[in-house]
């Protein structure tokens, strides 16, 4: 059985203490690939290190979070043009829209996610979506700039069907599915329920929200497989089979063997 970790933190100093034991431990739990979205400029080199540290298991992807989209916005997505003419990277983001911690740089935090949304159209790499409190505000603007160009994931999903269909209308986009799915009183797990596992990626969004019986600890990609034994559950199959099938879904997504 083999996982895949689509979205994780890794660089973060929350795991400076023990980084190569997590990285063993999300190995000894089956999740073999672990996929490490870039925060800002102040972060672009801690990702690329995690690449070349742990080739064919790390995979970085660039690009500029929407809660660090300040006044100095364009000199961050220069930044972010800058590295990838010099390094290899498989994903554009995490972008997006939150609206959640701060609506000051509203307007700029959307002129950003277009900026990136036709970076990653140019280049041919998946979006990493992020959307908090801001779905009306993420689907206008997919709304405008979509084509067959575009794919993606909807990073951390904890939206309503409708808006999970709406994610499926686009197409090149699946939906990622984290520890959240596991919270008793959620109700993201009635959502997956009504959505085909053909969808879906999994994720940790390490070290954050850590699935139950983890919940409040540091997050780590070895707690990929409570996520997926959840989603095994709610479809009545073998946790096998759920990591057959999301993990070839972030192989073709991400274009890796």
């Amino acid at each position: 059985m083999i996982l895949i970790d689509t979205h994780t933190h890794l660089f973060l100093e929350q795991f400076d203490d023990d980084r190569n034991k997590v990285v063993e431990d999300s190995i000894k739990n089956g999740v073999k690939k672990l996929f490490i979205p870039n925060i800002d400029s102040s972060t672009t080199e801690k990702v690329v290190k995690m690449g070349k540290d742990y080739p064919g298991i790390c995979y970085p992807i660039i690009g500029l979070h929407p809660t660090s989209v300040k006044g100095n916005y364009r000199e961050e997505l220069e930044h972010v043009e800058q590295w990838l003419s010099k390094e290899k990277f498989y994903g554009i983001g995490e972008t997006g829209i939150d609206l959640y911690w701060d609506k000051t740089f509203k307007k700029e935090q959307e002129e950003a996610f277009r900026y990136q949304i036709n970076l990653a159209k140019r280049l041919g790499l998946p979006l990493i979506i992020h959307s908090r409190e801001s779905f009306d505000e993420i689907f206008s603007v997919v709304d405008e700039l979509n084509d067959e160009k575009l794919k993606g994931v909807f990073h951390s999903f904890t939206g309503t069907i409708e808006q999970a269909k709406k994610i499926l209308s686009y197409k090149g986009f699946k939906i990622g599915i984290g520890g959240i799915v596991t919270f008793k009183n959620s109700g993201l797990a009635n959502v997956v329920a009504k959505i085909d596992v053909g969808h879906l990626v999994l994720e940790t969004d390490s070290p954050y929200l850590a699935p139950t019986p983890m919940r409040g600890r540091r997050n780590e990609s070895s707690y990929l497989k409570l996520i997926a034994q959840k989603l095994a559950d709610v479809y009545c199959v073998d946790i096998e089979t759920v990591a057959n099938i999301t993990s070839q879904n972030a192989k073709k997504l991400f274009a890796i063997a």
